[in-house]
């Protein structure tokens, strides 16, 4: 069955042909996705990832089949709304035999990065071969530019993270601990407008120099840093945002370090425009911090890409040279960590536009005073 056109940019008929034309484009005989992102993208559908193959089969003709057990069918057939062929296969079948019919004599086959190992197994013996290849160029490139719907839906996720900030800036932090204010910020998210708190992390005192830190009994003291980078999601689209805040005054060294960072947020975000490499955005950031002294301290990349996932194409790294375009949008978050002492991180999704970037996160950025 090949893909039906769509009636908007954003349908999933559309995206489908979309992945068909870029398979021809590269020389590749067919791309095989399981429950994953990349599903969802491509079909609208989200199924939970099983023992029983699903998998979706696209051809660079412009075929596209996607195989389900009996018992999924169902819910398969209402979220793909015959955007593609269904193909159903009952227990006790082989559907990796199945499978192998459909691929016929293909040469190159792109694998979607989450299909799981057992599945791949099994279907490298239906087609021993064919030489199999990671799909994450080809639908890195595909998602990584945002259509108007997806673009809203970010949009609404970054103003409900925003609000979350503002309401937990205005909590007493001294005698909390990291654990409990992490729930807060959880239940904040939800009651904000998301559908469910991704993370929460949140570091203070010497624990905020730990960029991937996990909340504690560690109880919020006065003079403390405190770094809260957190997100959710909401109709399948993620915020994430960083603040950092200091309790009751800020400890000796700290507001150069975070005026920095600043500076070096905005660097990046001066440096997006359609054209310019993911890693000259890195390389922005970077500069700014190590001209002050502190290029040791910032060890992680300036951004990643946010849609459909939390991090996503593209990422905002050195090493990058993907050229950036309209529709994408990718976190801007350099930071500086002084292990045993105190880090700073901030945070915003930013969207590339026609002649430069827009923030999505509109919360102050301005160095706060908790209590």
């Amino acid at each position: 069955m090949k893909a039906q056109p769509a009636e908007s940019s954003g349908g999933s008929s559309d995206r489908l042909l979309r992945a068909s034309s870029a398979l021809a484009d590269i020389g590749l005989d067919a791309l095989l996705l399981g429950p994953s992102a990349d599903l969802r993208y491509l079909t609208g559908y989200s199924p939970m990832p099983l023992e029983r193959l699903i998998l979706a089969v696209v051809f660079p003709e412009g075929e596209a089949h996607l195989i389900v057990p009996e018992l999924e069918s169902p819910g398969a057939e209402a979220a793909t709304a015959g955007s593609i062929e269904l193909i159903r296969w009952k227990d006790g079948a082989d559907p990796y035999e199945l499978v192998g019919k459909i691929l016929r004599k293909i040469s190159r086959v792109a694998v979607g990065d989450r299909l799981w190992t057992s599945h791949v197994l099994a279907l490298q013996r239906q087609i021993p071969s064919a030489e199999m290849v990671p799909a994450t160029e080809l639908m890195g490139g595909l998602r990584s530019i945002k259509d108007p719907d997806e673009l809203d839906a970010l949009d609404r996720a970054a103003r409900a993270a925003d609000r979350t900030f503002e309401l937990i800036r205005g909590q007493v932090f001294t005698g909390r601990t990291e654990r409990d204010l992490g729930a807060e910020l959880a239940r904040m998210l939800v009651e904000q407008g998301h559908d469910r708190a991704d993370f929460t992390i949140v570091g203070a005192g010497p624990n905020s120099a730990s960029p991937h830190h996990e909340p504690i009994s560690w109880r919020i003291a006065p003079y403390d840093v405190v770094v809260m980078d957190f997100g959710g999601e909401l109709e399948g689209y993620f915020s994430d945002i960083t603040r950092t805040v200091v309790v009751e005054d800020e400890p000796a060294g700290f507001r150069q370090m975070y005026e920095v960072v600043s500076a070096a947020q905005e660097a990046a975000f001066q440096a997006i425009k359609p054209g310019t490499r993911a890693q000259e955005v890195d390389r922005a950031a970077r500069a700014v911090i190590g001209e002050a002294g502190w290029a040791d301290g910032f060890v992680h990349r300036t951004g990643h890409g946010i849609g459909l996932e939390l991090h996503e194409a593209p990422y905002i790294v050195e090493g990058n040279g993907t050229p950036l375009a309209p529709g994408m949008t990718f976190s801007l978050e350099p930071g500086i960590y002084l292990p045993g002492r105190f880090g700073v991180r901030i945070e915003d999704i930013v969207v590339v536009t026609e002649d430069g970037a827009r923030r999505l996160n509109a919360s102050d950025r301005s160095l706060y005073v908790v209590h």
